[in-house]
């Protein structure tokens, strides 16, 4: 696990129990299915991400490849 994975658990925890705490309506679907969609959404943009950074060219990483 990254940081930035621990970061975002703990960030999305504090998010809830601020919401219940003060009730607030929680930012989260309130259906299984709405959770669904939001885990595949978010699962799909960092799988995404992901790709595309394995797929630069060597090149753009050269700073003396400036052509």
């Amino acid at each position: 696990m990254t940081p930035r994975f621990l970061v975002g658990i703990v960030l999305a925890a504090l998010i809830g129990m601020g919401c219940r705490v003060f009730g607030i309506p929680s930012p989260a679907p309130p259906m299984l299915i709405g959770a669904l969609l939001v885990v595949a959404m978010t699962s799909g943009y960092q799988l995404t991400d992901r790709w595309l950074v394995r797929r630069k060219p060597a090149r753009a990483a050269d700073p003396e490849a400036r052509t």
